[in-house]
């Protein structure tokens, strides 16, 4: 079985990421996983940089990591692949099939509300998945719902209570949404459970993933970390 990390903060792009690419790199492949899609927070998120900063620029950094991530890999013996965590206030949205000159090519992207981008996406072939729907918490003041407009759902994220989870899995199954899952790793190795998607082939690329998704080939998995050690207990 081949595993994969489906949805993964790197520092320095997410400015909320801990840890470095390459630390995330040599964590996921002491756990023996075929490969990781490095999905860090898009230019309409949490990214490291002025948020003012011309669209192109925002592109280049927000792709450094996934570049070195890619030139990491290769040598560590690892796949890599890509793909953006979009947010409109909170709600968050994982998109894979895009490459960087798809959005470099579309500025106007960023003028968008989710409800108009999100068909397009769909529409060009991208799969599109509402990641942690009912995630609740600091600064979360509205639980927004896409179901015409996202393809699957992350039914499970490992950063989320089993209840916020149990949710996701209901509104999956009663509006015919594929299940999902990931991470959403902002800590590398300091996590104690992890989340992915699996299936018996190897990936070729993005949009093999994109496909195989859509065809229910691949299966959401939750594992424990084997590798996690507890903080020790306060004196």
């Amino acid at each position: 079985m081949y595993r994969y990390e489906t949805h993964l903060h790197t520092w320095p792009v997410s400015k909320c990421a801990k840890v470095s690419v390459e630390e995330n790199l040599a964590f996921y492949k002491k756990l023996g996983f075929a490969g990781v899609f490095v999905t860090n927070h898009f230019v309409d998120g949490n990214i490291n940089m002025d948020k003012n900063a011309p669209f192109e620029e925002r592109i280049e950094f927000f792709y450094s990591d996934l570049e070195e991530a890619r030139r990491l890999g290769a040598k560590m013996g690892i796949r890599v692949f890509g793909g953006v965590e979009m947010t409109f206030k909170r709600t968050d949205f994982l998109v894979y099939g895009p490459d960087k000159e798809w959005y470099l090519a579309h500025p106007e992207i960023m003028e968008m509300e989710k409800h108009v981008l999100l068909p397009i996406l769909q529409e060009m072939g991208a799969l599109v998945i509402h990641a942690h729907p009912f995630r609740e918490g600091r600064g979360i003041h509205l639980l927004r719902l896409y179901p015409r407009c996202v393809h699957g759902v992350e039914t499970y994220n490992a950063c989320r209570t089993d209840f916020e989870n149990h949710m996701a899995e209901v509104y999956a199954k009663e509006y015919g949404l594929l299940p999902f899952a990931g991470t959403d790793n902002h800590k590398g190795g300091n996590r104690a459970t992890i989340g992915g998607m699996e299936g018996e082939t190897p990936l070729v690329d993005e949009w093999d993933f994109v496909r195989r998704v859509k065809a229910g080939e691949m299966r959401p998995f939750a594992m424990e970390n084997p590798l996690y050690v507890p903080p020790a207990p306060e004196a």
